[in-house]
């Protein structure tokens, strides 16, 4: 049974911090919005509260004169966990506040108080809804499996979407990691805004600033109007950033400035505007790695993996590939108009063998191509013309998944992206020696040569 939704009257703020002026302030702005707030100086006096009376949201200051206010969260995330908490924090003490975000905190505001902030704050936590089964379905269903793994993830994702913090999704390429960030957004408070998902490995390096912050009409030779950014569209809802690796230093540089501020510049403009956006970013690349290299910035990457979410590879999860397989067969066979075939056993197993280097896309790929060229009723192990992918074992500290061995054999374009990494990794790992590389990927020297020509790699 679903709740009426409160009147602004019956909605209660706890404010908690040491400082009578911030108190007299929030205490202003919560009743001019139409807001009960109750307002007091330490965390004792706020556990008090809360155990006498019901909050749609708490603001609570970092440091008071009898504990923390991370302490106050971590209290409230054990016993009032459908109670959203945000903290107000100096900008000295922001990895405090990362923290807090960390242990359940909803969002943070740096002092001095942004008004404006503070009621985008507010505006966005009292319209979060309650937990329900309803939305734990929705999850389950978009994310199909029952398998440990995928198990972990829907409850991870079911326990994000209610934080504002920014997510870092990481895994492999065709693993979900854009529909976790859907699933993280439609699942949240933000569900009735914008989802605005980003590749940032296809923007061109010298149109990115405009295409992220807009920019005002004559701002560069063929502005002839003013065009909203990336954070403009996605105002009020999440900014998904997918293949976030892919950013070069001097925009990573603007875009951590836009994550601390909340405010962004439109080229040529010589004013700010604040925008309220939750980030989520994913790349199949691990940030950790590229941060020690220097090709991706540290201070940038703590902010944006205040929570990691990590996809599982499909290997990890064999024991789903017959669910997902049915499932997508149904959903294939319908939008092609053609009655669902059989899958023989023998098929079946070969799927449940197969290492699936593009993951779910490439399951979804390999069952396309099996209904577009099937001759008879019965999807058969020959119709799924699965290239043989044997682990290899050339160097103790490859991992397994990462020595994609790739065979003779045309993949469709979606593919080629995962055999175009695997050939450049080998490359590396040999200091490009191809008779090496060629070794390592378990294929002639001839075979990698063609296939370097195909994906358009520097072959001499």
């Amino acid at each position: 049974m679903k709740t009426e939704r409160r009147t602004r009257s019956e909605i209660r703020v706890l404010v908690v911090d040491d400082e009578p002026d911030i108190r007299e302030l929030l205490n202003l702005t919560l009743v001019r919005m139409g807001l009960v707030a109750d307002c007091v100086g330490s965390v004792t006096e706020a556990k008090h509260l809360l155990e006498k009376s019901r909050y749609q949201l708490c603001l609570t200051d970092m440091r008071m004169p009898d504990g923390e206010g991370l302490d106050l969260v971590r209290h409230i995330s054990e016993h009032c966990a459908d109670l959203p908490v945000a903290v107000i924090t100096a900008h000295g003490s922001m990895e405090n506040a990362i923290s807090a975000l960390k242990a359940g905190a909803f969002d943070y505001l740096a002092k001095p108080v942004s008004l404006d902030q503070l009621r985008v704050l507010v505006k966005s936590a009292i319209g979060l809804p309650a937990r329900s089964d309803d939305n734990a379905t929705s999850a389950a269903n978009a994310l199909v499996g029952n398998s440990p793994a995928m198990s972990q993830v829907r409850a991870m994702i079911e326990r994000v979407a209610r934080s504002q913090a920014p997510v870092y999704i990481s895994g492999e390429s065709g693993s979900g990691k854009e529909l976790a960030a859907s699933l993280i957004h439609r699942l949240g408070a933000r569900r009735e805004a914008p989802f605005i998902p980003v590749n940032c490995g296809a923007i061109p390096e010298n149109l990115m600033e405009s295409e992220f912050f807009g920019y005002r009409k004559g701002a560069f030779t063929g502005a002839e109007s003013e065009r909203e950014g990336f954070f403009q569209a996605a105002h009020g809802g999440t900014l998904f950033l997918d293949e976030v690796a892919d950013l070069p230093l001097v925009m990573q540089v603007k875009l951590l400035r836009v994550i601390q501020e909340k405010r962004v510049r439109k080229v040529g403009a010589t004013t700010e505007d604040a925008v309220d956006v939750r980030v989520i970013c994913a790349t199949h690349q691990d940030l950790r790695v590229l941060v020690d290299q220097g090709k991706f910035r540290q201070d940038l990457f703590y902010r944006l993996n205040v929570i990691e979410l990590r996809m599982p590879a499909l290997r990890d999860c064999r024991e789903d590939i017959p669910l997902l397989t049915q499932i997508m067969l149904e959903r294939l066979a319908s939008a092609a108009g053609m009655s669902l075939p059989e899958l023989t056993p023998a098929a079946q197993s070969a799927l449940n063998d197969y290492t699936f280097p593009g993951n779910v896309r490439e399951l979804e790929n390999v069952l396309e191509r099996a209904l577009a060229l099937l001759g008879g009723e019965a999807i058969d192990v020959a119709d799924l013309h699965l290239a043989i992918h044997p682990v290899a074992a050339a160097s103790d500290d490859l991992a397994v998944g990462e020595a994609h061995v790739l065979l003779q054999m045309v993949l469709q374009d979606h593919l080629d992206q995962v055999e175009k990494e695997a050939i450049l990794d080998a490359l590396k790992k040999t200091r490009f020696n191809r008779t090496a590389a060629a070794k390592l990927l378990g294929v002639t020297f001839r075979s990698l040569r063609y296939r370097m020509e195909r994906l358009g790699l520097n072959s001499e």
